[in-house]
């Protein structure tokens, strides 16, 4: 496969182009940092109480689902290796004004992640030095990341080695201490964690716990928004893509099993930071320290890959000319990183000095399943309707299989966060009428060779 830059991207001298850098391991990291694996514990306290104490369970009803639609973001990024996502993916299958509402459901997670991964960076530090406003500690949070993801992609994937480490370190120790505290317990019931407390019984709370879950899986799609940015973007890609989600996958399932075993109650005193107490019954106030600092390790890691995924995101919507190509479609020759996408993004993320954490989490999962739905109908439409590849299972079976499971979730979240994806679902359509002058003009699109 050639390495050359798209056709058509860098024709302006005054241009930079995406420098492709990343292997396999730069890729898989990139989105295990993405999904950070603490983030097991960012809703472990609310989706305890939401299932019945069955968090492992809702996590094995989750993987299932993420397991099918990441094998159709592997296939549809072997076919389409550009930057862009489900963007460009629903684009190419089903025409320009349905790919730019995908990408503009996609958004909504994409713009929402750094955001709440800023806000939970000020909390937690803001209570460990309460002397430091949360407010500065956000907006020197915000200048960092920023200035490594202007710096470049390579610089990203260094940064992701370290907090991923600090983040492995942790998991070791507390899966230590943790055994250690169950095996002097006594008696401990090893299927309490499936079977659950007793406190909400059927399938319908885990199946809820499970959509709200979605939100630890926001990495694996990220890692197709490289595309352009690896060395072989065809192979590696997919590759990358099924092996960040089950790992992932395994990491959340085997920590919420340990984590009910070593405290099997929801009795928490403050459901949204559960884990603190998890964390003190394994092993006491250092362990809940050291969980501290590796969780905020983790949001930085995350905050990091996230800004950079929703800045290449609107470079490939601003490049296509749906939005200001000035702006967005802009690539900085000097650093080869798209820079005014990743200010704009920075600008957005102050609202965290001011906005609800809970608003925050429960909109993030709705622009995700919108467009992971959209992914497995497109392996359908590329691969069994227009490329004529009439192998059922592969092409028609799975990713179908995918699209109902994303949609079963779908329909499993809450009514807010509903109403508020409906809500910025129909600000995609006006701002598309806009693009269009009424839709008198299709949609502005950049051809991508493949």
């Amino acid at each position: 496969m050639s390495t050359e830059p798209l056709a058509g991207v860098s024709a302006d001298p005054h241009e930079g182009t995406l420098k492709r850098a990343l292997g396999v391991p730069s890729l898989v990291l990139f989105g295990l940092v993405y999904m950070v694996p603490l983030t097991v514990y960012t809703t472990y306290g609310i989706v305890t109480v939401e299932s019945g104490g069955r968090v492992p369970l809702s996590y094995v009803v989750t993987l299932a689902a993420m397991i099918f639609t990441a094998r159709s973001y592997a296939r549809m990024a072997a076919a389409l290796p550009v930057a862009g996502s489900a963007y460009a993916y629903t684009q190419k299958a089903f025409g320009a004004p349905v790919g730019f509402l995908a990408g503009w459901s996609l958004l909504l997670d994409y713009l929402f992640l750094p955001m709440l991964n800023y806000l939970v960076i000020g909390l937690y530090l803001n209570a460990a030095v309460p002397a430091i406003p949360q407010w500065v500690i956000v907006v020197v949070t915000i200048a960092i990341v920023t200035v490594l993801n202007i710096v470049g992609i390579v610089s990203v994937a260094r940064a992701n080695l370290v907090i991923i480490a600090i983040q492995a370190v942790f998991i070791v120790v507390f899966l230590v201490m943790a055994v250690a505290a169950i095996s002097g317990a006594g008696s401990v019931d090893v299927m309490a964690p499936f079977r659950g407390d007793g406190s909400a019984g059927g399938m319908g709370p885990v199946l809820a716990g499970a959509a709200i879950l979605c939100l630890s899986f926001l990495g694996f799609d990220a890692v197709s928004t490289l595309s352009e940015e690896a060395k072989d973007a065809r192979r590696d890609v997919p590759r990358a893509i099924m092996l960040a989600t089950v790992i992932c996958g395994v990491l959340f399932i085997v920590l919420s099993y340990v984590s009910q075993l070593v405290f099997p109650s929801n009795a928490f005193a403050d459901v949204d930071s559960g884990s603190l107490d998890v964390m003190k019954a394994a092993g006491g106030a250092f362990l809940a320290a050291f969980f501290t600092a590796a969780y905020v390790a983790g949001a930085l890691g995350s905050a990091l890959t996230s800004q950079a995924s929703v800045a290449r995101i609107l470079y490939a919507m601003g490049r296509d000319g749906v939005l200001p190509r000035k702006v967005f479609g802009h690539v900085s020759v000097r650093f080869s990183t798209p820079t005014w996408a990743i200010l704009v993004i920075s600008v957005v993320s102050l609202l965290a000095i001011v906005i609800d954490l809970a608003i925050l989490a429960s909109v993030v999962s709705f622009g995700a399943l919108v467009a992971f739905s959209a992914v497995n109908l497109t392996v359908i439409k590329h691969y069994f309707v227009d490329a004529g590849e009439k192998n059922v299972l592969n092409n028609l079976v799975l990713p179908l299989i995918g699209f109902a499971l994303t949609v079963w979730l779908w329909t499993s979240l809450s009514g807010d966060a509903l109403k508020i994806g409906l809500l910025w679902l129909a600000l995609g359509v006006v701002w598309l009428a806009v693009v269009t002058r009424g839709f008198r003009r299709p949609t502005p699109v950049l051809e991508m060779q493949e």
